[in-house]
C-alpha cells in the first residue's frame, strides 16, 4: 500500500517511457504496456496492443495477479497523421482513431472494474492542444484529441462516485520520435500539396525545437501522483495561455490564427 501502482501505455519510447520513468523514480511501481519491449530501469514491460482487447485484458489481469491493484492509468499510446481530409483514405483515418480513441478505452474499460473495487484511482489520457484547437492538414489526429478530452469529461462524471480522479493532458510541440514516426501524405498531384507540405514543415519545426519528453514525462508524473486536479491541464506555460485563449476568444477568431499559421 506504501508504492503506487502505475501502468503507462506506449511506454517504450517518447513521453511515455520519459513519464514511467519519472514514476519510478518517485517511488511507484511501474508496468508499461506496449508492443515493443525496450529495457526501462525500474519498469516492466507487458507485451500487448492496446487496439486488441484481449491482449490489453490479459497484461491488465497479469498486473492485479501480481500487485491485487492498480492505483495510476497513463494512456499515452498514440501517432499522428498529416495530409488533407479529402485525399485521405478511410483505412488511414479509422487506424488513426482505432489506436488514439478506442485504445485508449480499451485499456481505461480494462482497468476500471479494478478501481471502482478499490474505491480509488487516477486516470490521466493524452490529449493536445490540438484537440482544442484543430489543425489543418492534421484533421484526423485533431479529431482523435478533441474526442480523447470530452471522453475524459463524460468519464470524470460516471466514477467520481467511486473515488476515481480523471484529467486529459493537453501537450504542445514536445521533441519525440513522434515527429519522425507521422505518417505523412504529402498529396502530390493533388490542389493541396504545396500547403500540406508547407503546414507540416512548420509543425515539424516547431516540434523538434519543442519541450523535452523528459521534462514532459516528469509533468504528467507529478499530476499522476495527485488526487485531482482540473480536468484539463496544458503542459507548459506558452501552452497553458494558448488554452486561456482558445476559451476567451471568438472561435471565429482562434481559428482564423490557427489557420494563418498551419494553413497557408
Amino acid at each position: 500500500m506504501d508504492k503506487k501502482i502505475a501502468v503507462v501505455t506506449g511506454g517504450s519510447s517518447g513521453i511515455g517511457r520519459a513519464t514511467a520513468k519519472a514514476l519510478s523514480e518517485k517511488g511507484c511501481v511501474v508496468y508499461e504496456l506496449s508492443r515493443r519491449d525496450i529495457p526501462l530501469h525500474g519498469v516492466t514491460h507487458l507485451k500487448a496492443d492496446v487496439t486488441d482487447e484481449a491482449q490489453v485484458k490479459e497484461a491488465i489481469e497479469a498486473v492485479i495477479n501480481q500487485e491485487g491493484r492498480i492505483d495510476i492509468l497513463i494512456n499515452n499510446a498514440g501517432y499522428g497523421i498529416s495530409g488533407a481530409a479529402e485525399t485521405t483514405a478511410s483505412k488511414d483515418s479509422h487506424a488513426q482513431l482505432e489506436l488514439n480513441l478506442y485504445g485508449m478505452d480499451n485499456v481505461t474499460r480494462a482497468v476500471l472494474p479494478y478501481m471502482r473495487e478499490q474505491k480509488s484511482g487516477r486516470i490521466l489520457c493524452l490529449s493536445s492542444i490540438a484537440g482544442i484547437l484543430p489543425i489543418p492538414f492534421q484533421l484526423w489526429y485533431s479529431v482523435s484529441k478533441a474526442a480523447i478530452a470530452a471522453y475524459v469529461l463524460a468519464l470524470q462524471n460516471e466514477v467520481r462516485p467511486y473515488g476515481i480522479t480523471v484529467c486529459a493532458i493537453l501537450p504542445g510541440d514536445i521533441a519525440t520520435g513522434f515527429t519522425d514516426a507521422r505518417q505523412k501524405d504529402d498529396c502530390a498531384d493533388s490542389v493541396y500539396s504545396g500547403r500540406v507540405l508547407r503546414s507540416v514543415k512548420t509543425m515539424e519545426k516547431d516540434e523538434r525545437e519543442g519541450m523535452s519528453a523528459e521534462k514532459a514525462g516528469s509533468y504528467i508524473a507529478k499530476l499522476a501522483m495527485k488526487k485531482r486536479t482540473r480536468p484539463l491541464k496544458a503542459i507548459g506555460f506558452s501552452y497553458k495561455a494558448v488554452a486561456v485563449l482558445a476559451k476567451l476568444l471568438p472561435r471565429r477568431l482562434s481559428n482564423y490564427i490557427v489557420g494563418k499559421i498551419y494553413a497557408k
